[in-house]
């Protein structure tokens, strides 16, 4: 194996672990993943700049000067982590101090989603072309029928 593949496959591997953090509930994991996953897209970047060592001056051979943009792109995307890494710092020490915890919480939104997903209830606008579908009892008795949100009944 070659050194690029070796980073290449360090690269994935940094990426997957990042994801893998992210998708959990806890802002300090959230934040670890973000830190590792974009240490692998940096690592890639600079794996697929090419080889290290090429002279960036512009009087050498054509076909043997470095390419600078991939270091700049890592530059900024370093100070971009940073910046984001920050803020999630800020997040976590906030919520730590208000809840006791930096677990995120369910929003009222997601939860009312999943039940009507669970329960395979139709929306609102759904329920004005599908007459035969049942009542909508998730949104507090309102129905497609705007004669039933009128007198405040429902089907």
């Amino acid at each position: 194996m070659t050194p690029t593949l070796i980073l290449a496959i360090a690269g994935g591997v940094l990426i997957a672990a990042g994801v893998y953090l992210l998708l959990e509930r806890s802002l300090m994991r959230i934040l670890a993943g973000v830190m590792i996953a974009g240490n692998g897209v940096n690592l890639l970047f600079l794996v697929s700049s090419g080889p290290a060592g090429l002279a960036p001056i512009v009087g050498e051979p054509q076909g043997e000067i470095a390419d600078p943009l991939p270091q700049a792109m890592v530059l900024t995307a370093i100070v971009i982590s940073l910046a984001t890494s920050a803020f999630l710092l800020a997040m976590s020490y906030r919520s730590f101090q208000l809840e006791g915890h930096d677990e995120v919480a369910d929003d009222v939104e997601d939860a009312i989603v999943r039940r009507r997903a669970q329960a395979d209830l139709s929306s609102e606008a759904y329920s004005d072309q599908a007459p035969e579908a049942q009542p909508d009892t998730e949104s507090g008795g309102r129905s497609g029928d705007p004669d039933a949100a009128r007198d405040g009944s429902a089907r």
